[in-house]
């Protein structure tokens, strides 16, 4: 996902192997490499650094959606929902990109020097690119649903973009209960009806602050 790669210092050898304590997210892989000897680490720490939730990006969120795809070019989400769930046909049926924002300040456990910070996501339907301060901080598609804001966040006035594409069955659904010359798209796929299960999308969260209380070895 991200390059990153980092000394595992939390090891000890039994039955003639080395055993290394991994953590896994949901479909998530590691290369694990044995470089050189193993040797006991003069300081032995956790291989995977130890969350700790210190905030939650609460409140309205301004979404700006694409009116030539049917969405309202911006609306208020009090809350952050499933676009399906919304009343409004531009968002329940839309499929494309929208564009989250919102501005925030940084809790006072957070003001630290040297943790590592990040926002996770909770949860995307589909895909999220970010942008923190006009700072791009990378895309999410899979879990973990995070990104590390370190370097780009300040202690007050983030302002946080947040672009989300779901996929295209929605659009398909809605267009098939329009007249063909109201329709958003032209496909020859017939798969979808006007009566077919929306699938889930958009922003769905929460999107929560969180610390490592450990770094990974480096």
């Amino acid at each position: 996902m991200t390059g990153e790669r980092c000394k595992a210092t939390d090891f000890h050898h039994a039955d003639a192997r080395t055993v290394v304590p991994m953590e896994f997210a949901p479909r998530q892989s590691w290369f694990v490499v044995l470089r050189e000897p193993a040797r006991a680490a003069k300081i032995k720490q956790p291989n995977f650094p130890v969350f700790a939730a210190v905030g939650e990006l609460g409140g309205a969120w301004t979404v700006k959606f694409d009116p030539k795809w049917g969405g309202p070019e911006a609306v208020s989400f009090e809350r952050l929902e499933d676009w399906t769930q919304r009343p409004e046909p531009g968002i329940r049926y839309y499929s494309g990109k929208a564009t989250y924002t919102q501005t925030f300040d940084l809790p006072a456990a957070a003001h630290t020097s040297d943790k590592r910070l990040y926002l996770d996501w909770g949860k995307v339907q589909n895909v999220a690119e970010v942008r923190l301060n006009g700072r791009h901080l990378g895309v999410v598609w899979t879990a973990p649903w995070q990104v590390e804001i370190t370097k780009a966040v300040q202690p007050t006035g983030n302002r946080l973009e947040v672009d989300v594409v779901n996929l295209w069955p929605n659009r398909l659904i809605g267009d098939a209960a329009l007249p063909p010359d109201q329709r958003f798209t032209v496909t020859n796929v017939k798969k979808f009806k006007a009566n077919s299960p929306l699938l889930p999308s958009g922003l769905l969260g929460p999107v929560t602050l969180r610390m490592a209380e450990v770094a990974i070895g480096r």
